[in-house]
């Protein structure tokens, strides 16, 4: 008769090996006790993944995202990495980690969670072990996906019944990249499953692991309405501090000085200015207002935020554009620095990077410039944005504006003291810079 699997011993299918999977299939594979039943773990763990470099890597205990170190992917000896789907087939749980972008017309972009779905059913059609299959999704979808897209593909590709040959659940991933004190083990994990008894197994598997615990949500809808509202917040609440950045440099008031002084209140939220990007503040919204929109309603403050924030990089190129202007500088022949391209400090993550519109601002003045980086990869940012990232600094005389877009703790080293005295304009987006450093702040 089949059962679910013990949360302490079962086989577990990580598909997607990015900033979300990978951490995930690291904590389960470690060998500290059940946090459930006090037992010894025993899982098996397979991290699936299409991208065959970044497989090669992995089997050489090196993650180009920073997310985890070689010594704890040494010390993961039941992790095992493939790309092929036979492996799969023993598995008794899949969590689907991969990405949920939108398209340019800001759409979701199903493909690649489509993809792994199928791939998931074709090891649920040929599964070897007696235990109901669960699938859990944590990539960002719109209420509803789950059941109304994903559950379909299973269905269909793997010829078996939902919720009687296979059960699925949601628990959205909260990685946060680049931070190194909320890690994924102590963050609480939202679970929720297609059936009580799976919603408890989905929350007992990974309670057995999460040691700030977990909340389960009533439905697999509820858990996934929760996952996009998060950044949505976030989102509205960047975008109307941006929009108070733009006031007050008009009413020459500095942003940051304003923050500071509001912020002594207790309940005032803490917020700042600068580009939105990234593959969730800037992305998930879009989820729900598509959503929503095909429901009847076209959302107007979450859309509003959006605009907002998207027209930032080319509003910045144009108070730079100023400044240069006002202190007589030849624009056409002048000389831009931008420093930083990826999406937030301390992260090697250039998707979706709001930076590029930086970037493309100068371009559309024919303004030369140069981009430095010491975290993003080169090759990417070619591929992906056609741009070429300086290998370091040499002389920052050379330019006549220096643009700090991403306050790298490298970026720190530099001498902005002997700096901000060369005939430069620095404009300082990020409150990077000391209080006493001359420079233009947002």
């Amino acid at each position: 008769m089949n059962k679910f699997p013990k949360v302490n011993n079962c086989k577990i299918a990580i598909i997607g090996l990015g900033y979300v999977g990978l951490p995930l299939a690291v904590l389960f594979s470690n060998k500290q006790k059940c946090l459930i039943t006090n037992e010894q773990k025993e899982h098996k763990i397979i991290g699936f993944d299409i991208n065959l470099s970044r497989l090669e890597e992995l089997k050489k205990n090196h993650d180009r995202t920073n997310e985890v170190n070689s010594t704890d992917l040494q010390k993961a000896d039941n992790l095992f990495f493939t790309n092929e789907i036979v492996n799969l087939y023993q598995a008794e749980v899949f969590i689907v980690t991969v990405p949920t972008p939108i398209n340019n017309l800001n759409n979701p972009d199903l493909r690649a969670i489509k993809s792994a779905t199928k791939t998931v059913a074709s090891a649920l059609k040929n599964k070897t072990y007696n235990n109901y299959p669960v699938i859990i999704y944590e990539s960002t979808v719109y209420p509803g996906m789950i059941e109304e897209v994903c559950v379909p593909i299973l269905e269909s590709e793997s010829g078996l019944k939902f919720n009687l040959d296979f059960y699925c659940g949601y628990s959205p991933e909260r990685i946060n990249p680049g931070d190194k004190e909320h890690r994924i083990e102590n963050i609480i994990k939202i679970t929720s499953g297609s059936s009580n008894e799976c919603a408890s197994f989905v929350d007992r598997l990974y309670a057995s692991v999460i040691n700030a615990g977990t909340y389960q949500a009533n439905s697999i809808k509820v858990a996934e309405s929760a996952k996009v509202i998060e950044n949505i917040q976030r989102d509205l609440n960047v975008a109307l501090v941006n929009e108070l950045a733009i006031i007050f440099r008009k009413l020459k008031i500095n942003i940051y000085e304003v923050l500071e002084a509001a912020g002594t209140k207790w309940n005032f939220l803490k917020f700042k200015p600068g580009l939105v990007g990234g593959h969730c503040i800037g992305v998930d919204p879009y989820y729900l207002t598509f959503k929503s929109k095909s429901c009847g309603y076209t959302p107007e403050v979450i859309l509003a935020g959006r605009r907002l924030n998207n027209q930032m990089g080319s509003w910045i190129v144009k108070e730079v554009l100023k400044e240069m202007i006002i202190n007589k500088f030849n624009i056409s022949l002048s000389k831009v620095l931008i420093m930083g391209f990826t999406f937030k400090e301390n992260c090697p993550d250039i998707r979706n990077t709001k930076v590029i519109d930086v970037a493309d601002g100068l371009n559309e003045y024919s303004i030369n410039y140069d981009i430095f980086d010491p975290l993003a990869n080169k090759e990417e940012a070619s591929k992906e944005y056609n741009v070429v990232l300086l290998d370091n600094i040499d002389d920052f005389s050379i330019y006549d504006a220096i643009i700090i877009t991403v306050k790298h703790d490298a970026f720190y080293h530099y001498d902005w003291d002997s700096i901000s005295k060369l005939n430069v304009i620095l404009f300082d987006i990020k409150g990077f810079l000391p209080k006493d450093i001359d420079a233009i702040r947002l």
